[in-house]
């Protein structure tokens, strides 16, 4: 992509002092013509830069610009790298890594000392996730309508959307974009879409906002939970809800305090712990977690599975 070649070409420049357009056009697989119209860009862009002929020229900075090569320092271009690396982790195309080579290659002398950062965005649907956030990203530089097969709590359905951001949110992968169904913005996790495909081309005449990411709009609560839970689940509390969300008693459980988003997922949470986790409050879904305990049993005392 163009402006992937810009950056690399200018963080080239920021570290040489001349470089000449076979040498660019060879490190980035184009031709000469292409490396002389990205020059004119960056020139245009404001980037003051000169070419000289002869043996000894080149393309370079102008020398009063000097100044500016100390714009990203050596962390902060190791930032940049590790932020490359973690869009790697889940492109199917290994196209961000191409990029930061090149960048490397043009700040062999800036950046310097081992990475000590390593962010993988990827999970255990890398293979499956991929393909789908190459098509979205396709669809959205393109303005192509994207349709999908969409698997909610409330069943499935075929969906159409304007896309507009790759969201990688709460551990997990979303589509934000215009529901033509719905007729309104929607967020869509990526896991629950299957055939995705883009088709035509949209030119919508709407203003569109940044993704909401506010708790309290997609995760809604109003679910005030007490329960204890056994000393060895601790390290469990502590990850998904912090230190400070339970208080130990004497006899070592803990007492867990929290606002719940969902009465489903809090029944399906509560159960994944066993008998290691006691809902006190609220009294009515502590009535439906005995129940389904209940039917559990009996499923499990039976003989007769329906197979």
């Amino acid at each position: 992509m163009k402006i992937d070649r810009l950056v690399g070409i200018l963080a080239i420049l920021l570290q040489k002092d001349t470089i000449t357009a076979p040498e660019l056009a060879e490190r980035f697989e184009v031709s000469r013509r292409t490396i002389n119209r990205d020059i004119e860009s960056l020139c245009e862009a404001g980037i003051p830069i000169c070419t000289r002929q002869g043996n000894n020229g080149g393309i370079s900075i102008m020398e009063d610009y000097r100044i500016e090569r100390t714009l990203l320092s050596s962390r902060e271009m190791q930032e940049i790298l590790a932020g490359l690396r973690g869009l790697d982790s889940v492109s199917g195309s290994r196209h961000y890594a191409r990029l930061m080579e090149k960048l490397r290659m043009g700040s062999s002398q800036f950046v310097n000392g081992r990475d000590s950062m390593l962010i993988d965005l990827s999970s255990w649907y890398k293979e499956s996730l991929a393909p789908k956030i190459e098509i979205i990203r396709l669809a959205i530089e393109e303005r192509r309508l994207l349709a999908f097969t969409y698997y909610a709590p409330k069943g499935e359905s075929d969906r159409i959307i304007e896309p507009y951001y790759l969201v990688f949110r709460w551990s997990s992968w979303y589509v934000w974009g215009w529901c033509r169904k719905r007729a309104d913005f929607r967020l869509f996790k990526l896991n629950r879409m299957d055939h995705v495909t883009h088709f035509k081309r949209f030119s919508p005449e709407r203003d569109v906002p940044m993704p909401d990411f506010s708790d309290e709009r997609i995760f809604p609560g109003g679910i005030e939970v007490k329960a204890l839970f056994a000393p060895e689940v601790k390290w469990r509390l502590v990850e998904e809800f912090g230190p400070h969300c339970f208080s130990e008693q004497e006899d070592g459980w803990l007492l867990f305090h929290c606002d719940y988003t969902n009465k489903e997922n809090l029944i399906k949470w509560l159960m994944t712990f066993g008998d290691k986790a006691i809902l006190l409050e609220p009294e009515s879904i502590k009535e439906e977690v005995l129940n389904m305990a209940k039917r559990i049993a009996e499923r499990y005392g039976g003989t007769d599975y329906g197979i």
